[in-house]
């Protein structure tokens, strides 16, 4: 058994690592890391509370001793915003992903943000974990070709700790075999990689490991509480902000605001609009939502008054064109009263 020494805040952080799983992340993931436009993904995989998180933050503290919990996510959007602040030849790690009863919705998420981050993670050499209850609810091209192995997590006769490596082909042979039935006991995919880990926390002291847990349990809490993404939090944000800048600059009703928006198949009702408006300070004065005029009737009147407007200034200049002809026939007479004279 290899022993891996971390100096944390002054303490050192000791835990064991099988010698051939060491062997492997040393000369093999490590050095893979400096070459130009490679990275290294790898998949730790097993049941909820098997242990997988533990030994994903062994590993990745061998590789890279500078991992954190700031690079320890557990949705969408963090792992995005991860990668593009990692720098070159750090690790990150997707934890538990898949999980919780919002993770049918979830899935299409996660595979998409995995494919559409390959190019910023070969460029940075990243060390990417995704940990998660199975390889199979993975997207088959990720599954297959871009994992580099998979870190399978197991129970045995009821005790933790135990894991079985599946290499590069031994996991793609898994994958084509398991499919169907999630299974790991194809006759065509066995592996010998075999052995044992224990249950200690590499990120940190206790309090750490305290952080940790209190940042998962709130991470699923949120993912229960909405199915909405951070992104659409964000838009819904942005789209209520732009709703009451439009009534403070207007200075519309919110029965007002709720024609114009219909107008453009925005279906959202005064009531939401005056909740949405309340949350950026408007008052009870403010709130208007018993007047019963409608957009139409305000742009009516308005095209009224227009008209008003204008029907004034045709007769003004009406009348400044006869107060012309006057002046032009009060010419002619006084031409023809000099003429008669001179004659």
């Amino acid at each position: 058994m290899a022993t891996e020494k971390l100096d944390y805040n002054g303490k050192v952080i000791e835990y064991y690592m099988e010698d051939r799983l060491h062997h492997s992340l040393k000369t093999k993931i490590i050095p893979s890391l400096h070459e130009k436009d490679k990275d290294c993904f790898l998949v730790i995989d097993g049941r909820e509370g098997s242990g997988k998180s533990t030994l994903a933050f062994q590993v990745g503290k061998c590789v890279d001793p500078t991992l954190s919990l700031n690079r320890v996510v557990f949705s969408p959007d963090d792992f995005r915003e991860a990668v593009y602040r990692a720098k070159k030849g750090q690790c990150v790690i997707y934890d538990e992903a898949f999980t919780g009863f919002s993770s049918r919705s979830s899935l299409g998420q996660i595979n998409r943000v995995l494919v559409s981050l390959s190019m910023q993670m070969r460029q940075k050499n990243l060390f990417v974990i995704i940990v998660l209850p199975t390889i199979f609810l993975l997207d088959k091209y990720i599954a297959t070709f871009r994992a580099k192995a998979l870190i399978h997590v197991y129970e045995n006769k009821g005790k933790r700790g135990y894991f079985k490596v599946y290499s590069f082909k031994s996991k793609k042979l898994l994958i084509l075999m398991g499919q169907k039935t999630f299974s790991y006991s194809s006759k065509f995919a066995r592996t010998n990689f075999r052995g044992r880990f224990y249950g200690k926390f590499a990120l940190g002291d206790d309090e750490m490991e305290k952080k940790y847990r209190d940042k998962k349990e709130k991470a699923l809490k949120d993912s229960e509480k909405t199915s909405m993404t951070a992104s659409q939090v964000k838009f819904r944000e942005q789209r209520d902000l732009i709703i009451y800048l439009l009534r403070k600059t207007t200075k519309l009703t919110y029965r007002q605001l709720q024609e114009m928006l219909i107008d453009y198949d925005l279906d959202i009702n005064f009531s939401q609009i005056a909740k949405i408006c309340s949350k950026f300070g408007d008052t009870d004065k403010d709130l208007e939502i018993n007047k019963p005029k409608r957009f139409k009737d305000v742009i009516k009147k308005e095209e009224t008054t227009e008209k008003m407007e204008k029907t004034d200034e045709i007769e003004e200049i009406d009348e400044n064109n006869d107060e012309n002809d006057d002046f032009e026939l009060e010419n002619d007479e006084n031409e023809q009263k000099s003429e008669e004279n001179d004659q």
